[in-house]
């Protein structure tokens, strides 16, 4: 019975693209077919589509620190990938490609769009509901472009290799010092005088939710990238992108990464179960978790400055960011209990001008609500949330799916699915008590991850998705 209900609400019983066979509106996709088969360039689609999305992963992480760069600037970029996506969907016939993700996706932009109707904000909550558009009809794009195992391993390259100078100039800052751009650190800890790393994104919570997708990759990239060139260089990004994780003190981060490897540990344990040996297939996952614990515990206890980080995780209002977090809640929830059901309305704007009528003191300002959770909440109600909830149960399903579908084939693609599922699992431990996840440069790779699980699932087409190279960037011009 459980089983049954589990499918039935991950809509595991379902055939998305019978209903996209009996929609109306796909009728209009591939009714440009001719013009695409006459047209040279469009020949190309896919390939542009990846230029046009490969330039925001490009642009987001030197947006906060790039003078006459903007937020909105990657939005432009992000309603010329939407209009391109609508020009591709009209000249392409191919069927295929809807997943349960998707129809998840639709339900939580019309409760968004219904959240806007009833804002008592509308100018700020339309616009809002507009960037949140733009961001799903990127997801989208993604999810079809990701089909091919050659635009994936190209998108996922461009990612690792910019986090990786990204994390080179945080441990730079680390080593050498930076000016400390916000009270991150209370002033009456012991880490007062520590230097938080946070690179070209001048803060080091986002820079933290930035690095723990590439940390994931990173390590699929050895998995998969073949020579002994591609690998080292796979090893180089784990060592950086974690050591320049460790030194942002992001606390939300290290839970989210720990939350990440025992998914991680358990995902792996389910790809190579098949071909252990019997000891090993009872053992493995317990040994594999215990020696995590283990290392952890005695890397906490050995590094001071650690220590005293993760301890001022229980140390409640007693810390300062704590005790920010703790009086912005209680706003939070008395905005949660004026409006429970659709919200004030989606976007931070919205945020920013009901916020202050319910803020306890002058002293606790904010721009969001400090967790993913209560800040969906406050935008577009419990329905929205429980939306939101459902999504993501959806999407984990479907990685799963994928996964058992990859594991009967032995397809080392594998790897990037597991990374995709185990950065989801992270992003959102962090976003337990942090918003990062609204920044664009988090919110755009959160959707590549999603696309990412998406192109997986069994049933889309796959043009290329077992033959395509899977090789580093910095390889390309000796395979050319």
């Amino acid at each position: 019975l459980m089983y049954s209900l589990w499918q039935r609400l991950t809509l595991s019983d379902i055939s998305p693209n019978r209903w996209v066979d009996a929609s109306y509106l796909h009728r209009w996709v591939g009714c440009l077919q001719s013009w695409r088969q006459q047209s040279w360039l469009m020949q190309w689609g896919d390939e542009i589509g990846a230029i046009l999305t490969s330039i925001v992963f490009v642009m987001s992480p030197f947006v906060p620190s790039t003078p006459g760069l903007s937020t909105e600037t990657i939005a432009l970029v992000m309603g010329a990938i939407a209009a391109f996506w609508v020009l591709l969907t009209l000249v392409d016939n191919r069927g295929g490609g809807i997943t349960p993700i998707h129809i998840t996706l639709l339900v939580f932009w019309t409760i968004s769009a219904i959240s806007t109707g009833l804002s008592p904000v509308k100018d700020a909550a339309l616009r809002g509901l507009n960037l949140v558009s733009l961001y799903l009809i990127l997801f989208v794009m993604l999810a079809r472009l990701c089909r091919s195992a050659r635009i994936r391993s190209w998108l996922i390259g461009i990612y690792l290799h910019l986090a990786v100078i990204v994390s080179a100039y945080g441990i730079h800052q680390s080593i050498y010092g930076a000016k400390q751009l916000g009270n991150w650190v209370d002033a009456e800890s012991t880490l007062s005088k520590t230097t938080r790393a946070y690179s070209y994104l001048n803060n080091p919570n986002l820079l933290a939710a930035y690095l723990l997708p590439a940390i994931a990759f990173s390590v699929a990239a050895y998995f998969i990238w073949s020579g002994w060139m591609q690998k080292t260089l796979a090893i180089v990004m784990v060592v950086t992108n974690t050591y320049c994780l460790q030194v942002t003190y992001c606390r939300g981060a290290w839970v989210g990464a720990i939350l990440g490897a025992i998914v991680a540990a358990a995902l792996v344990y389910y790809w190579l179960r098949p071909t252990l040996p019997k000891f090993w297939k009872s053992w493995a996952l317990p040994i594999a978790l215990g020696a995590m614990f283990v290392i952890g515990g005695l890397t906490i206890i050995a590094v001071p400055m650690l220590r005293d980080r993760v301890l001022s995780i229980f140390s409640g209002g007693k810390d300062s960011s704590n005790n920010v977090r703790l009086e912005v809640w209680k706003a939070v929830s008395k905005m949660i209990h004026d409006r429970p059901i659709w919200g004030f309305g989606p976007g931070d704007r919205v945020f920013k001008k009901i916020y202050p009528i319910y803020q306890t003191s002058p002293r606790f300002g904010a721009l969001a609500a400090y967790s993913i959770f209560l800040e969906t909440i406050v935008e577009i109600g419990f329905i929205g949330f429980a939306a939101l909830l459902w999504s993501i149960a959806v999407t984990i399903n479907c990685g799963i799916k994928g996964l058992a579908k990859l594991r009967s084939t032995g397809n080392p693609q594998a790897y990037w699915l597991i990374a995709a599922i185990v950065a989801i699992v992270a992003t959102i431990g962090q976003g337990t008590t942090d918003t990062e996840w609204y920044r664009p440069q988090i919110q755009t790779l959160w959707w590549l991850l999603v696309g990412i699980v998406a192109s997986f699932y069994p049933g889309v087409d796959e043009p290329d998705f077992v033959t395509a190279p899977v090789t580093p960037i910095l390889d390309r011009a000796t395979d050319a």
